[in-house]
């Protein structure tokens, strides 16, 4: 079990792990060793999750989340395949821990009135200092 919140834990068998081979630093080791780590977690059909928190973590998940639920991640920050590993979990982690939040409901709020009218004096400042700045008209007499 995957300790997130005090009421979500998630079970071990939910996270499928595939390893691929990772770009960047390595010199010749990067074409033999498949150090990235592509974690699935299939938030759709997960026991482990409420409805809600699965519904706000496809939000957060944005491109990474599949047309059939499927959250991918991949972690290839590191060379060594288990610091990958510890990185896409914590990770997901993150995202459910953020996804867990309930967010607050924005109340409206208007601006006062002494801002309204600073706002547009500002406005009419600005005007002055770009009519200034016009070049003078050429009038033939």
């Amino acid at each position: 079990m995957i300790h997130i919140t005090d009421q979500i834990s998630i079970r071990e068998d939910e996270i499928k792990e595939e390893f691929i081979l990772s770009s960047g630093p390595g010199g010749q080791n990067v074409n033999k060793v498949a150090s990235a780590v592509r974690l699935r977690f299939d938030i759709k059909n997960s026991l482990s999750l409420p409805d809600e928190v699965g519904m706000r973590l496809k939000l957060i998940g944005g491109k990474r989340v599949s047309s059939e639920g499927v959250l991918i991640i991949t972690a290839r920050r590191f060379r060594d395949q288990n610091k990958n590993r510890k990185d896409a979990l914590s990770r997901l982690v993150e995202m459910i821990r953020k996804a867990s939040e309930e967010e607050k409901p924005r109340i409206k709020t208007r601006p006062s009135c002494k801002a309204r009218i600073k706002r547009l004096e500002a406005k009419r400042h600005r005007s002055g200092i770009k009519k200034i700045r016009r070049p003078a008209l050429l009038t033939e007499e």
